[in-house]
């Protein structure tokens, strides 16, 4: 990590924590809406030549469901009356919970708790926010003085007028005087940090039994959300991913899984100004807000004046307990914005706490509790010193709580007041305000180094018809702008904006809108930020906008008069041409999925000269199911195929995005390693090999290595990054070089893709990249498939990339050179070496069809 530069201290005056128990603000949200599909699914037609179109649409829950691939859980009404009793399923004892080691809650333990304490109190409401990605219930718990129906709703209607309305919600006494300020707390989204959930176990009982007047009063003027445990699978198993192995905390602008859209859900529903995520172990705990660079699309002059300030009150209560270096191991409290230079930003909007800002949050912060007692101490250490710790670390998570409680409770106005000023810029187009210490007075040491501001454009078009590549990847990033309550219409009439003109049924994203700032991040771009910090923390660029397949327009200036109406789901996009044979189209992952649907039901698929697919009007039935479930187009066509494509069985050492994505497109994949080839693997049912991590030749015994030799003499392999390209030059597969570019660097890159190329043609004209790599000194035969654009210029739209310290590995280097190649090896086998990400963390959809295309091409 870089040196830190201190920035000068402000004396905290954020009521501590210490006093009364502090008011808790809760409101039991709905949940989303069942994800089914809201008319029923269509049967096949008895006329097998009629052409088919998908129905009409369904409701906007439904179609983000669709999009992303939700079963949802249902919750209460928005308006119901508090409490809202749920009777929890109590699950069976499960003694290997990695928790019961530490002394903390297992999984097991919570819902008996929570059941008993809805019996005991009034003030406590427990729904269901959905499941986890392994089956286990999340909790969401809200605590409140209770409240009639008509309450609630008016309740709602003012949260409702807050967005919608905020000019007129800002002149509103009654919202100063009656709104319930929501908080929310969210606990253990990293399933082997635990006691953010214990401390929130405690605080809820505390707060359900506090009879003081203190405690009484903030209960009556505030509604506290908690999503006990945001990772029951991790907590259980001790990881700290989900069951399909990802870092929910890294999901936040995808929402690839079940547990991140809860929380989404939750955000949007409560629309909380305040949020914890409690994490751990950073020694001395660590408070955000963080160093530079900070999110350009927040309003982040009303952000950083609440979130400092409440850091200083959380930072006072951790002190407050008497935990000392010396005598407990607890280190000082750390504010990265204030004590450190750079390293810990909050530039993407994958953590919780980064997302919660578009939703409507004017102080969010992750919180680090101390003292580690996950990975290797958590095998190490004593029972009796791993509990010492998780004693420590939930007495300074509750404390943080607490406190975080404390100063809404004695600021609730003006948090109230800065949420709606943040939606009436966004409604009214209104700039944003450059951070300074004359515009966030009482924050010090505020520089040149922490202005991150943009222009938001007048609107984005995706624009219908033949404007549009690929009209399911236009449908899909619809879908996911209204799950994340983005106002999206679709034009009922040719228009013209930014001097073109668009057909009616494209998508309309007006920018003058209370969350710009969530269409922003979804649509735009990105910024190159590699001048401006030496290291970023995380990924520095993710713009679906250019990484999801749709077409997307920015309209900088001018009128956009359209006709239209508001969109609750994205229109239909499935068709089945009426006769014929019929042809599809491989650039999207839906259509992948399609055509592994029809080889799995054993239709004879053929590859067309153009890579496309060729599907028998014989299987016209099974394609007008596909074309509803998928939303996938299947014209007609003549072409008669050049030869068949097979169901690819791919064994696959990756990632778990990557394997995540596989599946999602319907391959069957067989995970591989090291280990597993080691142990003796049948190579006879797989077709091809994917390698991109935990596959090393070297490390093969004698017998494995023999068995992948023989495997490549005869079938294909498809390599990614420096995992895959390792294992091609050791294995002596094929002759292409392989170039590293600085491991640090990360981003959405330009690319030129082969128009001949079997594999990347119709790759659209952005990728991914995560530790780059190029390939030089290309052999024989071997073709470059697709290349960095930009030849002698810089590739990189937005992120992080600069040369090494030698000068060497920057996007310069790249540029003109060859990202993905492929060939014949000397042992006769077809192979595909990839230098992107189009599988990064199930991310960049419209990627995903490259990797897919080399899978079905090195199968042969």
């Amino acid at each position: 990590m870089p040196a830190r530069i201190p920035r000068p201290v402000l004396v905290a005056t954020a009521a501590l924590a210490g006093a009364a128990l502090i008011l808790p603000a809760t409101s039991a949200q709905a949940a989303p809406e069942p994800t089914g599909r809201d008319s029923p699914p269509p049967h096949e037609r008895a006329d097998a030549s009629a052409e088919f179109r998908a129905p009409a649409a369904r409701s906007g829950e439904g179609a983000a469901a669709r999009a992303l691939g939700d079963a949802g859980v249902r919750q209460g009404s928005r308006t119901d009356g508090f409490p809202r009793h749920t009777r929890l399923k109590e699950p069976a004892h499960d003694s290997a919970d990695k928790s019961i080691k530490l002394g903390l809650t297992p999984y097991h333990a919570i819902a008996p708790k929570l059941n008993r304490l809805q019996q005991q109190s009034d003030r406590i409401s427990v729904e269901l926010a959905g499941k986890s990605a392994g089956g286990h219930d999340l909790y969401l718990v809200t605590v409140t003085a209770p409240e009639s129906a008509r309450t609630a709703r008016e309740q709602e209607r003012m949260r409702e007028r807050i967005e919608n309305e905020p000019a007129a919600a800002a002149k509103d006494r009654r919202i100063r005087e009656a709104y319930k300020t929501p908080v929310f707390i969210n606990s253990n989204i990293h399933g082997n940090e635990w006691e953010g959930t214990d401390a929130s176990l405690k605080l809820i009982e505390e707060l359900a039994r506090a009879n003081d007047a203190r405690t009484g009063k903030l209960l009556a003027q505030n509604r506290i959300h908690f999503n006990v445990t945001a990772n029951p699978d991790g907590r259980i198993a001790g990881t700290r991913a989900n069951s399909n192995g990802f870092d929910i905390n890294r999901d936040f602008i995808t929402a690839t899984q079940p547990e991140t859209r809860a929380i989404r859900q939750i955000a949007i529903d409560k629309q909380p100004a305040v949020m914890l995520d409690l994490h751990g172990y950073v020694n001395g705990t660590l408070i955000e807000p963080t160093t530079p660079p900070h999110g350009e699309n927040y309003e982040y002059d009303l952000f950083l004046k609440n979130s400092y300030a409440n850091a200083l009150g959380m930072e006072a209560a951790v002190n407050a307990l008497g935990y000392t270096p010396a005598k407990d191991g607890v280190a000082p409290v750390v504010i990265p914005f204030r004590d450190q230079q750079e390293g810990w930003d909050d530039w993407p909007p994958i953590f919780t706490p980064q997302y919660m800002p578009f939703q409507g949050a004017v102080a969010a912060h992750t919180i680090e509790v101390p003292l580690q007692v996950n990975n290797a101490a958590y095998e190490s250490l004593p029972v009796a010193e791993l509990r010492r710790r998780s004693a420590i670390n939930t007495d300074i998570a509750s404390a943080t709580v607490k406190a975080a409680l404390a100063y809404t409770a004695d600021h609730r106005g003006a948090l109230i007041a800065d949420q709606i000023e943040t939606f009436r810029r966004g409604a009214a187009g209104a700039k944003q305000v450059p951070v300074s210490e004359e515009t966030v007075p009482g924050v010090p040491g505020i520089g040149p180094e922490d202005v991150y501001t943009t222009e938001f454009p007048r609107a984005y078009v995706i624009p219908a018809g033949r404007g549009q590549r690929s009209a399911v990847a236009a449908a899909r990033l619809v879908d996911h702008l209204v799950a994340n309550d983005v106002k999206v219409e679709r034009a009922l009439h040719a228009f013209r904006a930014g001097g073109t003109w668009y057909p009616a049924g494209s998508y309309v994203v007006d920018m003058s809108q209370p969350k710009r700032g969530m269409a922003n991040v979804v649509l735009a771009e990105g910024r190159d930020i590699s001048g401006d910090v030496s290291v970023m923390y995380d990924i520095s660029g993710w713009s679906l906008g250019r990484l999801w397949g749709a077409s997307v327009d920015k309209v900088t200036a001018g009128r956009v008069q359209v006709l239209g109406r508001t969109v609750h789901a994205a229109s239909p996009t499935g068709y089945v041409a009426p006769r014929g044979d019929l042809r599809l189209r491989l650039d999207d992952p839906k259509e992948v999925e399609a055509l592994n649907s029809l080889l799995k039901d054993g239709v004879k698929v053929r590859r067309a000269a153009d890579g496309t697919a060729v599907v028998p009007g014989s299987a016209r039935g099974k394609a007008v199911r596909l074309a509803d479930r998928l939303g996938v187009a299947f014209s007609a066509t003549r072409a008669a195929g050049v030869t068949d494509i097979k169901r690819t069985r791919v064994a696959a050492a990756v990632s778990s995005g990557e394997l995540f994505a596989l599946r999602e497109m319907g391959f069957e994949v067989v995970p591989v390693s090291t280990a597993v080839l080691n142990a003796g693997f049948d190579w006879r049912n797989v077709d091809t090999l994917y390698v991109s991590a935990d596959l090393s030749y070297g490390k093969l015994n004698a017998a494995a290595k023999a068995g992948l030799d023989a495997f490549l003499r005869g079938h294909g392999y498809v390599g990614l990054g420096a995992g895959g390209a390792r294992l091609n030059a050791d294995a002596g597969l094929l002759a292409a070089k392989a170039v590293p570019g600085n491991a640090d660097a990360n981003g959405v890159v330009r690319v030129d893709s082969s128009p001949s190329s079997a594999v990347a043609a119709g790759a659209p004209a952005h990728s991914f990249v995560f530790s780059p790599m190029w390939f030089s000194e290309l052999g024989k035969g071997v073709r470059a498939d697709q290349s960095y654009g930009r030849a002698g210029g810089n590739p990189l739209v937005s992120g992080h990339w600069r040369a090494d310290e030698a000068g060497t590995g920057g996007p310069r280097d790249a540029a003109g050179k060859a990202a993905t190649v492929s060939g014949t090896s000397a042992r006769g086998a077809q192979v595909v070496l990839i230098g992107t990400q189009p599988l990064f963390r199930a991310h960049p959809k419209g990627e995903f069809a490259q990797v897919a295309r080399a899978l079905f091409a090195t199968a042969g």
